[in-house]
């Protein structure tokens, strides 16, 4: 996905904020594909418009944002989620990170962290707004105090690049830093990473992370 033409639907249920978002997102080259006011129309226009990021607000008329991330997920070649909210509440950040979403902003982030966020949720990489990142983290590394099911002897095998690369994504590192690392480019870290996501069945960055400190890597 990181390499496709960048396909942006904007849901929010306040039409104004709406526009400006999607025009924001038009000036500044990408390509909005869809708006809409709730969360059944977003769901429902997903698989005709075929957007790579959804950018969505928590709060929406019918359903919650959470909600519409859940069921974007869900759908046959879904896409990346991106929520823009009001709320910066951590317990918001956390719900929507479970559902799915690959990044969260505040509505006060300025127009150039918005434009910057879409692109690195559509490369697959996690965006926070600055202070969230770290909960984010602090809740997988909770999360992977619990007790493990035993290994599964029929999971996917990795190459010992891509768990590797799975190590220092774990580690916090960015696409970037890893390449640097690794002394290869930032495409084919982009590249193991989508191959690793692929074999997990996995959606995102975040979840990948969630994968890689649940199995103990980031203490490797």
């Amino acid at each position: 996905m990181a390499g496709d033409p960048i396909r942006v639907m904007v849901v929010d249920d306040h039409p104004m904020w709406r526009d400006a978002v999607a025009r924001d997102l038009s000036e500044a080259g990408l390509e909005v594909v869809a708006t809409a006011g709730d969360g059944a129309t977003a769901v429902r226009v997903v698989p005709a418009t075929r957007p790579t990021v959804a950018v969505v607000d928590l709060q929406l008329p019918d359903i919650s944002g959470v909600e519409v991330t859940r069921q974007l997920l869900d759908a046959g070649d879904p896409p990346r989620v991106l929520i823009l909210s009001a709320s910066g509440e951590h317990a918001d950040v956390l719900e929507a990170v479970k559902a799915g979403a690959t990044g969260y902003l505040v509505k006060s982030a300025r127009r150039e962290e918005l434009i910057a966020a879409v692109r690195h949720v559509h490369a697959g990489e996690a965006v926070f707004t600055p202070g969230l990142a770290g909960l984010v983290l602090g809740e997988y590394r909770r999360l992977a105090t619990a007790p493990r099911p035993e290994a599964d002897s029929d999971a996917p095998r990795l190459t010992p690049r891509e768990t590797e690369v799975l190590r220092l994504v774990a580690k916090g590192l960015g696409y970037k830093q890893i390449a640097a690392r690794l002394s290869v480019s930032h495409r084919t870290v982009q590249n193991h990473v989508q191959n690793t996501l692929n074999k997990l069945q996995l959606h995102n960055r975040v979840e990948l992370v969630r994968y890689a400190i649940d199995k103990g890597l980031d203490d490797t």
